[in-house]
C-alpha cells in the first residue's frame, strides 16, 4: 500500500518550493524569447496598456506547457543535488531506502503536473493561442504611432514621405518641411515644400491634419485626353497657408478570427479530429475531381463498342505498331506540327498539374498540422515525467545544488530536447519525415537517457564524477599529482630513523644501478613496448619501499625532513613501459597509426620524467640521511651534556 511518509513530505516540500520559483523563472525566460520575435510589431505602435496587458497575459498562458517541463527538470535536479551535497541522500540510503523509493512522492507529483499540462493544452492553451494570434495580426495591421524624426524621411504615413529638418518639442512646430505624396503612379506624385508647419490628429484618430505655412506645391497632372502623349503637364502653386488632410488610422482594431480558424494550435483534440475529418473529406473530393479532369483531358480512353474493341485487340496482336515509323512517314511540315502540338500539350498539362498540386499540397499540410498538434499535446505532457527521471538522477549523481551546475545541465538537456523536437516538427510539417518519426524523435532520445541516468544513480555510479574525469585526463596526458604530507598533531610512535636511513641508502644504490641499466634517456623499443611487453617489477619494488619509508617518516616533527618528504615525486611505475595492461590493447594501439605515435611519444616522455624523478629522489634521500645523522649527533651532544651536568 502506498503510504505517505515523512520523507516523502520532506522531499515534496523542497521540490515544491523550488518548482514554484523555477516555473516562474522559466516562464519569464520563454516569454522574453517569444517577445523578441515580435518586438518590431510592438514598438512605435502606441498600444494602450490594456492591449499590452492582454498580449502578455495570453502569451504567459501560451507558454505554460513549455515552462512546466523545464521547471520540473531544474527543480528536481536542484532538489536532489542539495540532498546529495548536504549528505542527506547518503543518510536516506543508509536508512535502507533506495533512490527509487525516495522518488515515489515526486513521481506522483510529476504525473499530476503532466495531467494538468494536458488539460491546460487541451482547454486553456487553444483559447490563449487564438487570442494571441488575433492580437499579433491586429498589431501588425495597426498604423505606427506618429513620431516624426529629424533629418530623415519618415514613411509611417500611408502614401506619404515626410522630411523635417527641425522640430520644436514644446510647441510641436515643424521647420523646413518637404512632403512627397504618391498615389497610383509615378506621374501623379506631388512635392510640397514649406518653411514651417504643424501636424495634428483628428478627434476620431482616422485622419491627420497638416497645416503648412509659406511654401510651394509641385504636382504632375495627367489628364485622360493626354494619356498617350509623352509630355506630362504639371501644376505649381505658391501658398501662405495650406490645410492638408491625410489618411491615418491611429486606433487599435481587433481583426476577425476567421483568418486563424484553420490553425490547429487553436483547437482542442475533439475539434482537431472533427476538422481533420472534414479536411480529409474536402481534399479527397478535390483530388477525385482533379483526377477525373486529368483523365478526361489528358488520358482519355476512347469509347468503343464490343465488336470494335475485339477488332482493335485482334489487330494489336497480329502486328506490332511502331510509332517512330509512322512519325517518319509524315511530311516535314506535319512532323513539325505534331511535335509542336505534343510540346504544347505537355506544357499545358505540367502547368495545370503544378497549379493543382499547390492546392492539394496546402491541404496535405493542413492535415499534417492537425495530426502533429494531436501528438504534440501528449508529448509535451509526457516530457514532464521524462524530465523528472532525467533531473532527479542527475542531481543524485553530481551532488551539486544551487544555481550553478544544475542550471548549466538543465539548459543543455532542454536545448537537446528543443532542437530534436523543433527539427522533427519542421520536417514533419513539410512532409519530409513521417509524423510519428518526427514527433517521436525527441522521445526516442530522451527516454533512453532517462533510463540510463536512473539506473546509474540507483547503483551509485560515478559516471558524472568530475574528480574521476580530472584524474583520468591527468593520467592520460601525464600531468603530475603533487605530494602532500602534512604534520600530525598527535604522533602515536616516532619514526625508526636508523632503519629508514639504511633503507634510503640502499634505495640510492639500487636507483643509480636501475637508471644506468635501463637507459631511460633513450627512446623506447617499439617491438618490446607494443608486442613483447615484460613487467618492470624493479621500479615497482623501489616505489613500494620508498612509499613505506615516506609513510614512516611522516610521523616526524623535524621540519627539514617534512619539507623534503613533500619534494618526493609520485612515480608512475607503468606508464613508461606500455600504454595498456592488456596485450591486445597494446597491439591495437600500435596498429592504429595516430594512436601508436601518440602513445610512443607519451612513453618516451614518461621515461625521461622517471629519469628526472629518480635523480630528485636520490637528492631528497641524501638530504634526509644527512638530517638524520645531524639529529643523532644533536641527540648525543644533548645526552652528553645532561650526563656532565649530573656528574657535576
Amino acid at each position: 500500500m502506498f503510504r505517505i511518509k515523512k520523507l516523502d513530505i520532506f522531499i515534496a516540500k523542497q521540490f515544491g518550493m523550488l518548482f514554484m520559483g523555477t516555473f516562474f523563472i522559466s516562464l519569464f525566460v520563454l516569454m522574453m524569447q517569444f517577445l523578441w520575435r515580435y518586438v518590431d510589431d510592438l514598438i512605435g505602435k502606441g498600444l494602450s496598456m490594456d492591449v499590452l496587458g492582454q498580449f502578455f497575459w495570453y502569451m504567459s498562458l501560451m507558454m505554460v506547457p513549455q515552462a512546466l517541463p523545464l521547471a520540473i527538470l531544474l527543480s528536481s535536479l536542484i532538489s536532489y543535488g542539495n540532498l546529495g551535497e548536504s549528505s542527506e541522500l547518503t543518510a536516506i540510503k543508509a536508512a535502507g531506502i533506495s533512490l527509487i523509493q525516495s522518488f515515489r512522492g515526486l513521481i506522483f507529483i510529476s504525473v499530476l503536473i503532466a495531467f494538468g499540462s494536458f488539460y491546460f493544452q487541451n482547454n486553456v492553451g487553444p483559447t490563449a493561442q487564438k487570442h494571441i494570434a488575433q492580437l499579433l495580426i491586429s498589431m501588425k495591421q495597426k498604423s505606427p504611432e506618429l513620431e516624426i524624426p529629424e533629418g530623415i524621411f519618415y514613411d509611417g504615413i500611408p502614401q506619404t514621405n515626410l522630411y523635417v529638418e527641425k522640430k520644436d518639442m514644446k510647441t510641436g512646430h515643424l521647420y523646413n518641411i518637404m512632403v512627397y505624396r504618391m498615389t497610383d503612379s509615378y506621374e501623379d506624385q506631388a512635392i510640397i515644400l514649406a518653411d514651417s508647419g504643424m501636424l495634428q490628429s483628428t478627434a476620431d484618430k482616422k485622419h491627420l491634419v497638416l497645416n503648412l505655412w509659406s511654401g510651394e506645391w509641385f504636382e504632375n497632372m495627367r489628364s485622360q485626353e493626354m494619356g498617350n502623349s509623352a509630355s506630362v503637364p504639371y501644376r505649381r502653386e505658391t501658398f501662405a497657408h495650406k490645410h492638408i488632410v491625410l489618411d491615418f488610422d491611429g486606433d487599435f482594431n481587433l481583426t476577425d478570427m476567421a483568418g486563424i480558424s484553420n490553425d490547429a494550435r487553436t483547437k482542442s483534440i475533439t475539434k482537431i479530429q472533427h476538422d481533420k475529418d472534414s479536411l480529409v473529406h474536402v481534399y479527397d473530393s478535390v483530388g477525385n475531381a482533379f483526377y477525373k479532369d486529368a483523365q478526361s483531358l489528358y488520358y482519355r480512353t476512347p469509347k468503343l463498342k464490343a465488336v470494335e474493341r475485339k477488332e482493335a485487340i485482334k489487330l494489336s496482336e497480329e502486328k506490332a505498331f511502331n510509332i517512330d515509323s509512322a512519325f517518319n512517314k509524315l511530311p516535314a511540315d506535319q512532323r513539325r506540327y505534331v511535335v509542336d502540338q505534343a510540346l504544347s500539350t505537355v506544357q499545358q498539362e505540367v502547368s495545370d498539374l503544378d497549379f493543382k498540386s499547390m492546392i492539394t499540397s496546402d491541404g496535405d499540410k493542413l492535415i499534417r498540422l492537425h495530426e502533429i498538434e494531436i501528438i504534440n499535446k501528449f508529448t509535451l505532457s509526457l516530457i514532464c515525467i521524462i524530465f523528472f527521471f532525467i533531473g532527479a538522477p542527475l542531481g543524485a549523481i553530481i551532488r551539486k545544488g544551487g544555481l550553478g551546475i544544475p542550471i548549466i545541465i538543465s539548459v543543455i538537456v532542454f536545448i537537446i530536447f528543443y532542437i530534436l523536437d523543433n527539427t522533427g516538427y519542421r520536417m514533419s510539417r513539410q512532409g519530409d519525415w513521417a509524423i510519428w518519426f518526427g514527433k517521436g524523435l525527441s522521445m526516442a532520445i530522451l527516454i533512453p537517457m532517462a533510463i540510463f541516468f536512473t539506473y546509474k544513480a540507483n547503483n551509485d555510479s560515478t559516471v558524472f564524477n568530475a574528480d574521476m574525469y580530472r584524474r583520468m585526463l591527468m593520467k592520460m596526458f601525464g600531468m603530475r599529482v603533487k605530494r602532500s604530507v602534512a604534520s600530525k598533531e598527535v604522533i602515536l610512535h616516532d619514526p625508526d630513523y636508523d632503519k629508514d636511513a639504511e633503507l634510503l641508502k640502499d634505495l640510492n644504490v639500487r636507483i643509480e644501478d636501475y637508471a644506468k641499466t635501463r637507459r631511460l634517456k633513450s627512446a623506447p623499443n617499439v617491438i618490446k613496448v607494443f608486442f613483447r611487453y615484460h613487467t618492470d617489477h624493479v621500479i615497482e619494488k623501489i616505489n613500494d619501499e620508498l612509499e613505506t619509508v615516506i609513510e614512516d617518516l611522516g610521523n616526524t616533527r623535524n621540519k627539514v625532513i617534512m619539507t623534503e618528504l613533500n619534494k618526493y615525486p609520485i612515480l608512475a611505475v607503468k606508464a613508461h613501459t606500455r600504454p595498456f595492461d592488456h596485450k591486445w590493447s597494446n597491439i591495437l594501439a600500435a596498429v592504429i597509426l595516430p594512436a601508436g605515435i601518440f602513445f610512443f611519444f607519451r612513453m618516451w616522455r614518461f621515461r625521461l620524467r622517471l629519469y628526472r624523478d629518480l635523480h630528485t629522489i636520490i637528492g631528497c634521500n641524501v638530504t634526509i640521511i644527512s638530517e638524520i645523522i645531524r639529529m643523532k649527533e644533536r641527540e648525543e651532544q644533548r645526552f652528553i651534556g645532561i650526563e656532565t651536568t649530573n656528574n657535576q
